[in-house]
């Protein structure tokens, strides 16, 4: 399993074979690049701000990974998230999955970012040109996690 909560990018192929390396009972990747988005009022996103606990943040990544492996037959996953001060289209998450097979792969990794949305102690501020404000969570994302239960 990789959790990692950084500062820098990541190599989303990196990762991959980091998960794979050696294996020969892998049939499926799942992938999930999320990128930063302007969605302010008016566009003018300067960058997102993203602060985070320290271990807490890792310790809960780790649990919601935990729990996606309970759920499905898959062999490993990769949480990575960033934080600090990204420009739009940078890079802010990435989960992997890999299974024996397509369906679990699927599944798990948009539960582990349906969860990573509402359960990840993660707090973005947008920064525009015309001021900061902090990102309230969206109720779609809230739905879409209870879903799962």
């Amino acid at each position: 399993m990789i959790i990692s909560v950084q500062k820098q990018d990541f190599d989303i192929a990196k990762v991959s074979q980091q998960l794979c390396d050696g294996r020969k009972d892998i049939g499926a990747i799942a992938t999930f690049t999320g990128l930063v988005r302007d969605l302010s009022q008016n566009r003018d996103l300067v960058a997102l701000e993203l602060e985070h606990y320290p271990g807490m943040t890792e310790k809960s990544l780790k649990s919601i990974a935990q729990d996606a492996m309970q759920r499905w037959d898959i062999e490993d996953a990769a949480i990575i998230h960033r934080v600090g001060k990204l420009k739009p289209s940078e890079n802010i998450v990435l989960v992997v999955v890999i299974s024996a097979h397509r369906k679990a792969a699927f599944e798990a990794c948009e539960f582990l970012m349906d969860y990573l949305k509402t359960r990840a102690p993660l707090w973005k501020k947008e920064i525009t040109r015309h001021g900061e404000h902090w990102v309230e969570a969206k109720l779609f994302d809230q739905q879409a996690a209870e879903d799962w239960k």
